[in-house]
């Protein structure tokens, strides 16, 4: 038995499609067209052409003299590559009683380590954090409401962009969750974990925001923008920081947890922190949109104004075509035997992320070229 395709991988890999066992250590690369749904190559392109897109941009607003969207283009690599590993193999970091195994990835185009990383969950991180610090900066809260509220803004935004993707994932086999797993993967809404709901989805993107704000927004000791080393090891401290504060933020709920954890109570909690989210963000947002003197519009950048716009479409044609297997599934399971998201909490993602883009487009600012 491979170390790292034990029982519990196995059985969810051979669900997904595939054998974990004598798969490569390293990488692997396959034809778009001999993977498992057609929608997977272009979730590919949709996710890595933005994560360039968005270097482009970093790059350029770098040159202008602001180097905090670089700097979170890097920490959010640098916090995949600290969090996903333990996610992964936690068996290899004395974390398996914690943790136990949670998940598995399908087999895309382009995989890192064992088939368990994809390339484009490599493109993810920084795309998020990037579509949701846009969209934030560019409405101008970052510099009205400063760097705290502006954090919980992103939070929220990340919130709606990304749910979109995490409940379809599964129906269409682009992952699966061990159900086995009570741990980590329960109590789930349908069938996604709230845990990742949260603490992924949210409470890491908006933790790391702030943290890459705070550390490389300032000015240097010549009155400059932060570079050189002084900037790289801010970004690395940001990245390496962003871990904790999912823990902090998870501990309401691992009151009710271990050997014998109390679902029910904490879903009630995490469904709780989950509405004041939803509340918080949407009271900065608006209450922002409403006041008075908001102040000089930032200018719109080209990735603001295409990217997050094109990231929701995808998604919505990917739902379109899940929306048949969805409406067809009893008991929350598909004829293909993959388990289907909540809809009602999609269509409301969908819709704070449409309100989200309606404003950025309301906005009276000069487009940058």
């Amino acid at each position: 038995m491979s170390a790292v395709c034990g029982p519990e991988a196995e059985a969810v890999t051979r669900d997904l499609g595939f054998d974990c066992h004598g798969v490569s250590p390293v990488g692997s690369i396959r034809f778009p067209w001999e993977l498992a749904h057609w929608s997977m190559p272009l979730l590919e392109a949709l996710i890595i052409g933005g994560a360039v897109f968005a270097l482009v941009h970093a790059l350029r607003r770098r040159r202008e003299g602001d180097p905090i969207n670089l700097a979170l283009w890097s920490a959010s690599l640098i916090y995949l590559f600290v969090i996903e590993p333990p996610l992964y193999f936690p068996e290899w970091f004395g974390l398996e009683q914690q943790y136990g195994f949670i998940f598995a990835h399908n087999q895309f185009t382009v995989q890192f380590m064992w088939d368990r990383l994809p390339l484009y969950i490599v493109a993810f991180y920084p795309v998020i954090s990037q579509v949701a610090y846009e969209l934030v900066r560019s409405l101008g809260i970052f510099r009205r409401r400063g760097a705290l509220t502006g954090s919980v803004a992103v939070a929220f935004a990340c919130q709606v962009f990304y749910e979109v993707f995490d409940h379809l994932g599964p129906q269409l086999k682009w992952w699966a969750w061990n159900g086995d797993n009570h741990i980590v993967n329960h109590p789930a809404l349908a069938s996604v974990p709230m845990n990742s709901m949260l603490l992924f989805a949210s409470v890491s993107m908006g933790a790391m925001t702030y943290l890459v704000v705070r550390l490389t927004g300032g000015p240097a000791a010549d009155g400059g923008p932060r570079r050189g080393r002084s900037l790289v090891l801010r970004t690395v401290m940001a990245g390496v920081l962003t871990p904790p504060t999912m823990a902090i933020a998870g501990i309401p709920s691992s009151f009710f947890g271990g050997p014998d954890p109390d679902t029910t109570a904490q879903a009630w909690i995490l469904g709780i922190e989950l509405a004041l989210l939803w509340l918080a963000g949407a009271w900065i947002i608006f209450s922002h949109l409403r006041t008075p003197d908001p102040g000089p519009a930032e200018p719109l950048s080209p990735f603001a104004r295409f990217y997050p716009a094109v990231y929701l479409g995808g998604m919505a044609v990917f739902w379109i075509g899940a929306l048949p297997g969805y409406f067809a599934a009893k008991d929350g399971i598909t004829s293909d035997g993959t388990p289907i998201g909540s809809g009602p909490y999609v269509l409301a993602c969908f819709l704070g992320a449409g309100l989200l883009l309606a404003a950025l487009y309301r906005r009276k600012a000069p487009a940058t070229v």
